[in-house]
């Protein structure tokens, strides 16, 4: 049936089906959102270390960002369920033409 729902016919199991698939999405929340939680942590103390440089940081914060950005569009967002397709697609599109550009412009600049 269309988004992954069932009918059964029998209306007991539709919800007992319909409780399991929440509870196990639930679930899948609470572990993305302590891993983000974590992940911002890890962020805070990687700046306040003295021992490590901005060269390290920067590219280090950026790469729990994007972890972050991925956790959100795909647990909090729901775009790992079916039917956001075509939004994914065009996510995607944004996100290459926009390394692309950074690319060409940094590789502009630089030499």
């Amino acid at each position: 049936m269309a988004n992954g729902q069932i009918n059964s016919g029998n209306p007991r199991v539709d919800i007992e089906y319909r409780r399991k698939k929440n509870a196990e999405e639930m679930k899948h929340q609470v572990i993305t959102f302590a891993l983000m939680i974590f992940l911002t942590l890890i962020a805070f103390v990687a700046v306040a270390y003295e021992g490590f440089t901005g060269w390290f940081i920067v590219p280090f914060i950026l790469l729990l960002a994007g972890v972050q950005v991925v956790f959100q569009l795909f647990y909090f967002m729901h775009m790992s369920h079916e039917g956001h397709e075509a939004p994914k697609l065009f996510m995607y599109t944004g996100v290459l033409i926009a390394f692309v550009t950074i690319l060409c412009y940094t590789t502009i600049i630089w030499w």
